[in-house]
């Protein structure tokens, strides 16, 4: 006897067998019950929640012999032809690949008869969003004004591609993403039935793989009962077929990003690869492994909400002690970005090493959200007491050089991790925490490019600025800009203020190699629109 997948062995065949849908299930039972049954009805939603079989049990349903609450019977002549495909009542279209105006001219000549047997001629028509511009108008006549015993069920997955004229002419129902905890009560009630002893974790991650599609879980049910055809279904051979990533490889992925060591977490990167796992389904389980440390981190009551057993949920606390909100959600973002890359690209590996040097240099990134991820850095790393120089990173500070009206080039030195000054004098410290609004009186491009400079302290008191912008330097230096930049802090503050504008030619970002005086400081950044 030939194997029949479980999503067509266990396909619902009454309204009561399906799950997830009740607000629609509802609403057609009690269409039927009163005798008001519409002309012309529109099935949309994601795949997989239903669309085909619900459309299929109320065409049953409407030529039921002898229907029990609005459902079919299933035992009528009516219920057996259509479960069989062998009714003339129920016609299914596949858009797809019958999009033309002939297909729906065809569809036109046909609805002249009366059905042979039963009430309605029921006419389902899958993946509609196909059809041309052309087979649509033609099928706007008949779908306004059909006659009293046709019935016209629509399905699609993309709502927003069909024209507003159809859209009018039909009772919409959008059919919901089904619930975790729908889907494993479903298939733990159908490996009951097929005598397959399965652990619960395993069946809500394969719940929570087919992300709301009730086809999609029963599919990857079958191909982890296939691999695994005797044996115990455990959530390792669930990780084992589908590709997935244990939830402890998450974990040290996030931590070697939080040391920023690179190397850690490419070597993490390399082990998943080495395993064969599917790098998409790696990224997306990441995400969803930061979307429950965001949770965590939102609200103290989250374990009704988290599906993870009770050892996972305390790491995972853990875990958010260590990261900052807006970082997890830098993070996500990044992530998301490579997910949607990696669809149509052939160098996946490549791409998730990029994304991971990014997670660790966030001074690689220039957006908001990349800023806060430095600064938490470098509380981290003052937390911790700031590294000395190294024989392999010797040190460099810059020197200071008096103010002069025309440009000169900074000499070239070699770079090193900064240290933080000993002492700050108070001046400097009010015009570092007063920054932004000291240069908001200066022109347009002057206070722009002041906006890009990076604080720093230099022999006697200096304050420089220092640009990895050549453009910004140049520009700064020319004429007696910089006098003039030097002679507004200094009214500003009452007091004389030496400034030096330097040009970082360092080959690193001027945050390595100088210290900041805004993180040192601890100031409160008011970052001002352009």
């Amino acid at each position: 006897m030939a194997y029949t997948a479980l999503y067509r062995k266990y396909r619902p065949a009454t309204f009561e067998e399906v799950k997830g849908q009740d607000h629609i299930v509802t609403t057609l039972k009690n269409q039927i019950n009163a005798g008001r049954i519409g002309h012309a009805y529109l099935f949309c939603g994601t795949r997989g929640t239903g669309k085909t079989t619900v459309a299929k049990i109320f065409a049953k349903a409407v030529n039921c012999e002898h229907p029990i609450d609005g459902s079919p019977c299933g035992e009528c002549t009516s219920c057996r032809a259509i479960a069989a495909g062998s009714s003339m009542n129920v016609i299914e279209i596949d858009a797809a690949s019958n999009n033309g105006v002939e297909n729906i001219r065809q569809i036109r000549e046909e609805v002249s008869y009366a059905p042979t047997e039963g009430r309605y001629k029921v006419y389902i028509i899958d993946e509609v969003h196909m059809l041309s511009i052309g087979a649509f108008n033609a099928l706007l006549k008949t779908l306004e004004e059909p006659p009293s015993y046709v019935i016209f069920i629509l399905a699609t997955t993309e709502v927003h591609k069909i024209p507003v004229t159809i859209l009018s002419r039909c009772q919409r129902y959008d059919f919901h993403r089904i619930s975790i905890d729908t889907i494993s009560e479903r298939l733990t009630q159908l490996l009951a039935q097929e005598q397959i002893e399965s652990e619960e974790k395993a069946i809500r991650y394969v719940a929570r793989a087919a992300d709301g599609s009730m086809r999609d879980a029963l599919s990857l049910m079958d191909q982890c009962i296939a691999f695994h055809l005797g044996e115990k279904l455990t959530l390792d051979k669930v990780l084992e077929v589908l590709g997935a990533v244990d939830t402890e490889v998450f974990s040290r992925l996030l931590r070697a990003v939080l040391e920023q060591d690179v190397t850690k977490a490419v070597r993490i990167s390399e082990e998943v690869i080495a395993q064969g796992k599917e790098l998409g389904q790696f990224v997306s389980d990441f995400v969803w492994y930061l979307r429950n440390l965001l949770l965590i981190k939102s609200s103290d009551r989250m374990e009704d909400v988290l599906d993870m057993s009770s050892e996972n949920l305390a790491l995972l606390k853990e875990e958010a002690d260590l990261v900052n909100d807006d970082v997890i959600m830098r993070y996500i973002r990044v992530f998301s970005e490579l997910s949607a890359q990696m669809r149509y690209s052939s160098q996946k590996r490549v791409l998730l090493e990029i994304a991971l040097i990014k997670l660790c240099r966030p001074s690689m990134e220039t957006s908001p959200d990349a800023l806060v991820d430095r600064v938490a850095a470098l509380e981290r790393q003052m937390e911790q007491g700031l590294p000395s120089p190294t024989p392999d990173r010797p040190a460099q500070m810059p020197e200071a050089k008096p103010a002069k009206p025309a440009p000169a080039e900074p000499e070239t030195e070699t770079a090193t991790e900064p240290e933080m000054p000993k002492a700050i004098p108070d001046d400097i410290k009010q015009v570092v925490e007063n920054w932004q609004s000291i240069i908001q009186s200066l022109s347009g491009l002057t206070r722009t490019y002041l906006k890009k400079a990076h604080l720093s302290l230099g022999e006697a008191n200096q304050l420089i600025l220092i640009f990895d912008d050549k453009g910004a330097y140049d520009f700064l230096t020319m004429d007696t800009r910089e006098q003039d930049i030097e002679t507004q802090i200094s009214k500003w503050a009452g007091r004389q203020i030496d400034i030096s504008i330097r040009k970082n030619d360092t080959g690193r970002p001027a945050g390595e190699t100088y210290p900041d005086l805004e993180q040192f400081i601890r100031m409160q950044i008011d970052v001002e629109a352009d």
